[in-house]
Parts: C-alpha cells; sequence; structure tokens
C-alpha cells in the first residue's frame, strides 16, 4: 500500500467519516481553510488511482467509495513508521513517548492491562 500524502491523508479523513459520497460532502468534512474544490477533485482522482477509492457513475456526477479501511491504513501506516523510526520496536517507541513526556504513567499502565487481557 502507497502512503499517502498529508493533502491525501486529509481527503481520506473526510471520505472515511463520511462514507459513500460525492467531492462537495468530502469538502463539507475538511477544517479551515479548506482547499478550493478542484484541488480537493484533484486529490480524489489521485486516491482512485492509487486504489484507494473507486467511483460509481450516479446522474451527472461520481460518487465515491472507499476501498481501504481506515483500520487498515492505520496499521500498515503504524508498522511502517514504527519500521522506519523505530528499527521495528514498540518498546522504543513507547521509551520516545515516556521521555518526551507525552504518555503518563498511568496511560502506560492501562496498556499493560490492555496488552495482559490480550
Amino acid at each position: 500500500m502507497e502512503k499517502l500524502s498529508q493533502q491525501e491523508e486529509e481527503a481520506m479523513q473526510a471520505v472515511w467519516q463520511c462514507g459513500p459520497g460525492f467531492i462537495k460532502d468530502f469538502l463539507d468534512q475538511l477544517q479551515e481553510p479548506k482547499p478550493p474544490y478542484t484541488t480537493l477533485a484533484s486529490t480524489i482522482k489521485n486516491l482512485e488511482r492509487k486504489e484507494f477509492l473507486k467511483s460509481e457513475k450516479m446522474g451527472n456526477s461520481l460518487r465515491y467509495v472507499p476501498i481501504i479501511k481506515e483500520e487498515e491504513y492505520k496499521k500498515r501506516f503504524m508498522s511502517g513508521f514504527v519500521s522506519d523510526y523505530f528499527q521495528n520496536s514498540y518498546k522504543d517507541l513507547v521509551t520516545f513517548f515516556a521521555n518526551e513526556k507525552k504518555i503518563s504513567a498511568s496511560d502506560l499502565q492501562e496498556i499493560i492491562k490492555l496488552i495482559e487481557k490480550q
């Protein structure tokens, strides 16, 4: 699966939030400042080319449907992120956030409980 640009990720977030829809629907989901309609349309076309979306002709418009689920993208993105930046070590990832004070001891305790339940 190809890594998405920030602009493409933002568009996919709008698609995932909205579900199947039209470019105007996705534009309504985006935060300010919103990109121009034509910019979003180009981004959506790129996402279709990359096989993240498929289009269905409805009247004179195209309705876009996500092919890749958000959870699937997150899993692949995080695996690549941990591999690229933390030598495939989730321990190093957690240590990094602990050292940067981005995760608290109580957060870590909750994570341990979640792991123990698995």
